[in-house]
């Protein structure tokens, strides 16, 4: 299982935009968590994950998201996920986050 994750921050949006490639599962989440962390440190903004490319995500890595959620909520900032995968909207739409954290492809 591999991830590769590229990130860019948007000054007069103050926003990151990151592209995660590959499957976050237990073995990477910890790789997606870094670059959360990382990213927020380095310049706290919005956050938007754009899923593209992300073939597979397993509870290890929602579980990642949602601890990203929490911690840019309570400083008033958001997270959002762009463009899931049909097996990535499933596990969001089973677990009510796609409401939350994509709330366009909601009906």
């Amino acid at each position: 299982m591999t991830l590769k994750i590229q990130k860019s921050f948007d000054q007069q949006e103050k926003q990151w935009d990151i592209f995660p490639k590959g499957e976050v599962d237990i073995a990477t989440a910890p790789i997606l968590r870094s670059v959360l962390n990382e990213a927020y440190k380095e310049e706290p903004g919005d956050i938007t994950l754009h899923f593209d490319q992300l073939r597979y995500m397993d509870s290890t890595g929602l579980g990642v998201i949602i601890g990203a959620y929490d911690k840019m909520k309570e400083s008033g900032y958001r997270i959002v996920l762009r463009n899931p995968q049909e097996n990535i909207q499933k596990l969001l739409h089973i677990t009510n986050l796609d409401k939350i954290l994509c709330p366009e492809i909601c009906d």
